[in-house]
């Protein structure tokens, strides 16, 4: 199994920056894909951004791309979103999420979130 804990997140004006990070634990040589999706209040959970762990291909939602870069240290089996130019409308609970390979087929975990909060 995987577990996974973030980190950082908080408050920040508009036009500021934050950065998040996410450590596996567990069996994270399993992992193929790593990502950070957001769920703002009365909303569904949407995907942020993407990254696989062979190649490093990454993928970003169209609102954040430009102002968001995800990043993985494979050494360290983390996975960090530098979030720039952040938007009240970026304000949302982040989870980590990793899909990872087992004897019984693919599964996904998520971390606990971590909310971020972008005034105006």
């Amino acid at each position: 199994q995987v577990q996974l804990v973030e980190s950082g997140g908080g408050l920040v004006q508009a036009g500021g920056s934050l950065r998040l990070s996410c450590a596996a634990s567990g069996n994270p040589f399993s992992i193929n894909v790593m990502g950070w999706y957001r769920q703002a209040p009365g909303k569904e959970r949407e995907l942020v951004a993407t990254i696989t762990r062979v190649v490093s291909s990454t993928n970003y939602a169209d609102s954040v791309k430009g102002r968001f870069t995800i990043s993985r240290d494979n050494a360290k089996n983390t996975v960090d979103l530098q979030m720039n130019s952040l938007k009240p409308e970026d304000t949302a609970v982040y989870y980590c999420n990793a899909v990872y390979q087992t004897t019984f087929g693919a599964r996904t975990t998520w971390g606990q979130g971590t909310q971020v909060t972008v005034s105006s």
